[in-house]
Formats: C-alpha cells, sequence, structure tokens
C-alpha cells in the first residue's frame, strides 16, 4: 500500500529522482576513497595497514548506524536522517583531508564519514520508496536507486583522479566534500509526511525485531550479505594497489573502478527487474557463486590491461545486484514498515564483511606481500553465500499475507 502525500511536488518521480541523486553523489565520494590509498600514505609515511584500518572502520561503523539511522527513519521520517548524514558526511571529508595522525584519519574517514553514510544511502533511501512505491513496482524503484548510486562510482571515480594528479589528494577530498554538501538540500524532498492512522502499523518495534529474529530466512540472508560486503570493499579498496604492485599504470586501476561503476548500472538495474519476475532469492545464489568464478578466472589469466578491463567488467555486472534483491525480499516477506530498520541490521552483516574485507587485504599484504589469501578467501565465500540463499523462505509472513 503506498503512502499518501500532502505535497503535489513530492511525486514519486521526484522522490526517486531526489533519492538516486544522494546515492550517486554518497556512494560516489565512497568508492573513489582507494585512490587515496598511496598518495595519503606516501605523504604521510603510513603503511598500507593505516589507512586500510581506517576504511575497514569507516565500513563498520556504517554498518554499526545503519539499523538506528533506519529506525529513526521509520518511526520519525527520513528527512532528518538523510539530512543528519549529509553534515556528518561533510565533516568527516574535511577533517580526513587535514588529519595528521592515523587515529585521526580512523575518526574522520572511519567514524564521522561512516556514520554519514548510515544515514544517506542504501536503508534510509530504499525505505522511503519501499512505503511510496506499490509491490508491483518496487523492485524496480530499488533498482533504479542502486543504479544511481553506481553512476555516482562511474563518473566521480575519474573526476576524482583528475583532482588528485592535478591538485592533489588533499584538495580533491575538500572538492568532494563540497560536492556531497548538495545532499542535505535534496533531503527536504525525501522528508515523509505524517502517516494518516490507516497506514500506521501497530507492530511495536521489539516484536518486528523479535519476529525477523525468528525467521531462518533472514538470518541466511543476513549471512549472504556478509560475504557481498567482504568481496566488493576488498576489491574496492586494494584492486587499484594489487594492479599498480604488477606493474600496471595507475590509470589502469582507476579505469577499472570506472569499469565497475557503469556496468553496476546495468546490474543493478538488470537485478531490479529481473527480481520482478523472478526468485530473488535464486538471483542472489547465482550472482555470489557467480562472482567467485570471475574471480578465479582473472587470478589464473595473464594479468594485463585486457584482462583487467575484462574483470572489472564482469565482477561490474555483479556488484550491487544484491541490494535491490536483499531489500526486496526483506519488503516481501516482512513488509515495510520496517524496512529501513530490518534492512539495516542485515546491512551490519554486509559491513562487517567489508571490515574484515578492507582491514584484512592490508594486513595480510603487509604480512605476506602478496593479496594472494585474501582473494581465495573472497573465492571460497561466494560459493558459502549460494549455499545460504537457496534455502530462504521468500513467502510473506501469515500476518501479512491475511492482510
Amino acid at each position: 500500500m503506498t503512502v499518501t502525500t500532502t505535497k503535489n511536488w513530492r511525486t514519486p518521480t521526484a522522490v526517486l529522482a531526489c533519492g538516486g541523486l544522494i546515492m550517486t553523489l554518497a556512494m560516489g565520494a565512497r568508492h573513489g576513497f582507494g585512490l587515496f590509498l598511496q598518495p595519503m600514505s606516501a605523504s604521510h609515511g603510513w603503511g598500507r595497514e593505516t589507512f586500510a584500518f581506517a576504511l575497514a572502520l569507516q565500513n563498520l561503523m556504517w554498518g554499526a548506524a545503519q539499523p538506528f539511522a533506519g529506525l529513526i527513519a521509520d518511526r520519525w521520517g527520513a528527512g532528518r536522517v538523510l539530512f543528519g548524514g549529509s553534515v556528518l558526511y561533510v565533516a568527516g571529508l574535511v577533517w580526513m583531508a587535514y588529519a595528521g595522525s592515523g587515529a585521526e584519519l580512523a575518526l574522520s574517514s572511519g567514524v564521522l564519514i561512516g556514520v554519514g553514510l548510515s544515514g544517506t544511502t542504501f536503508s534510509i533511501v530504499f525505505g522511503v520508496l519501499g512505503r511510496l512505491y506499490p509491490p508491483e513496482k518496487r523492485s524496480m524503484a530499488l533498482g533504479i536507486a542502486g543504479a544511481a548510486g553506481s553512476f555516482g562510482q562511474f563518473a566521480m571515480l575519474p573526476a576524482t583522479q583528475a583532482l588528485i594528479t592535478g591538485a592533489g589528494w588533499l584538495d580533491a577530498l575538500l572538492v568532494l566534500a563540497a560536492a556531497a554538501a548538495l545532499m542535505a538540500p535534496l533531503s527536504a524532498v525525501l522528508a515523509e509526511p505524517p502517516r494518516a492512522a490507516g497506514h500506521r502499523t501497530q507492530q511495536r518495534i521489539v516484536d518486528a525485531i523479535r519476529e525477523a529474529a525468528s525467521h531462518r530466512g533472514f538470518w541466511l540472508l543476513t549471512g549472504g550479505y556478509f560475504v557481498c560486503g567482504f568481496q566488493v570493499v576488498f576489491i574496492g579498496v586494494h584492486l587499484p594497489a594489487y594492479l599498480a604492485d604488477h606493474s600496471l599504470s595507475g590509470n589502469v586501476g582507476v579505469a577499472c573502478l570506472a569499469l565497475i561503476g557503469f556496468f553496476n548500472i546495468i546490474g543493478t538495474y538488470g537485478a531490479g527487474w529481473l527480481g520482478q519476475h523472478h526468485s530473488k532469492k535464486h538471483l542472489l545464489a547465482f550472482i555470489y557463486v557467480a562472482r567467485s568464478v570471475i574471480i578465479a578466472i582473472f587470478l589464473a589469466a595473464p594479468l594485463t590491461p585486457a584482462s583487467a578491463y575484462l574483470f572489472a567488467a564482469a565482477i561490474g555486472l555483479l556488484w550491487l545486484a544484491t541490494v535491490p534483491l536483499t531489500n526486496g525480499i526483506i519488503a516481501h516477506v516482512f513488509g515495510v514498515h520496517y524496512l529501513s530498520m530490518l534492512g539495516g541490521f542485515t546491512f551490519f552483516s554486509h559491513q562487517i564483511g567489508s571490515f574484515l574485507g578492507a582491514w584484512l587485504g592490508g594486513v595480510l599484504f603487509d604480512r605476506t606481500g602478496s593479496y594472494d589469501i585474501v582473494w581465495g578467501i573472497s573465492i571460497a565465500l561466494g560459493v558459502v553465500a549460494m549455499m545460504m540463499n537457496l534455502p530462504i523462505d521468500q513467502r510473506p509472513l501469515a500476518r501479512l499475507a491475511a492482510a
């Protein structure tokens, strides 16, 4: 059931467009952080573990804050959460530019930006769209919003690299902060009006949490999402350095991340479309095992610019394709009233995986001089995630079916 709006300008199309722009800015800036690893580490004399830990902490804080941000958005409206997240995001980028120690880097890029991301990305935007769009259009709307985040990666990565090369990494961070500030005014369009009595749920928050916790499929979905975070963040943070270690130019790494972003637009939109017509859990299982196959082929083949580009294109098709499908299952099984909160709990698992993917990549490289162990872990986890998603019961709960 859709939520009736009280302002004519706040149409579903306008909300989707502004939500997509917020996703573009938030995810576009965030996906470029890996480009700062080498220049900032060299400038400050840090090992890769210092920068990797800060980005790992960012992902962990993003996930830990997400259920609470989602709860506030579900109960009191997403507009406040989006505005507050925008302010924290901008403050974190500015402080990151002037961070003089590993601790300051962790607090700025790790804590502030991490919490800011929890208020400006998937769960918050998807919660608004999930309540606004009817079930038959919901999966597609989520896919479009997810594709907008992917477009940010495609469009902003080359610009970020050009800024780092032309103006230096410090000024590049300040420009990103100015761009991120645009999210604050856009948040007004996603400010949900008060719900009419007929649209309010009688279910308490604690009952919604208990209901999800007792559902086996929720835990399986959450476990699979852990793998998604591990794989994509390890690749996003460490792929440019991995290619540079094998004597490929820095431009190849930037081009690969941009290709991931471009093909992710296609993959995320396509996943949203397919989710309307096919089993979401089967699509998720395919995505996870296909990632493992693509990584294995990439490692087995000779590493050249061409093979790197092919890998980026292939993995990009599957990059965030899990997001609309995962949130779509949650909305279908549990309803949309607490979608941001329940999606936040699932996303926390994703971000624990993200923390480990980013941090272990730096730790094991510093210890062994190679990323081989983490690549192997990524392949094995993809197979595990496939097996976890196949037995999910994605039928609506009895109370929803009765309604």
